[in-house]
């Protein structure tokens, strides 16, 4: 008899009103699928030089495949909230505790965000680090003046939720 061990369950995000309320929960296959408000977090860590870590996502992403996005992102699951998501994800994607963690500013949810509200937030860290093979198939610092040229220069090459979120906070960093 051959062993099929069961699929792993669906995540399942709050969904929210347009104040960010939770008015219910649901699969995320479904949320993205009928452009359901949810929630986000972004995370920017800079090195001692100021540099932005960026990743590139893995061809297997089902949004912004191969694409290069912020250091950190991620969906919050139902009944978590801002801060702890985004102190979950870097363990889970870039293989490091959190270093402390500034939230910068909110994003309200739209058709830029994926119909996310999304928390920005900045951080330090020089690495190393150890990337989830199945989020991230490249990391790489680059100087803030660098990323903005490569923005105007190449979008295509850069999640457009990133390049809402660096348009967003890029000046506010420090």
């Amino acid at each position: 008899m051959d062993f099929h061990p069961p699929a792993p369950a669906e995540e399942r995000f709050d969904i929210v009103d347009e104040q960010d309320r939770v008015v219910g929960t649901e699969r995320r296959s479904v949320v993205h699928a009928r452009s359901l408000r949810h929630r986000a977090v972004h995370i920017l860590l800079q090195n001692a030089r100021g540099e932005i870590l960026l990743q590139r996502r893995s061809p297997d992403k089902d949004m912004n495949p191969d694409c290069w996005d912020s250091s950190c992102s991620g969906h919050l699951n139902a009944g978590e909230d801002y801060d702890d998501a985004a102190r979950r994800e870097l363990p889970e994607e870039l293989g490091v505790a959190a270093p402390p963690l500034e939230r910068l500013l909110k994003l309200e949810a739209g058709p830029r965000t994926g119909q996310e509200f999304v928390w920005i937030y900045q951080g330090r860290h020089e690495g190393p680090f150890t990337p989830d093979p199945k989020e991230i198939t490249a990391l790489r610092f680059v100087a803030p003046e660098a990323l903005a040229r490569e923005l105007a220069e190449r979008p295509g090459d850069f999640s457009p939720a990133f390049a809402y979120v660096w348009e967003a906070a890029g000046r506010l960093m420090k």
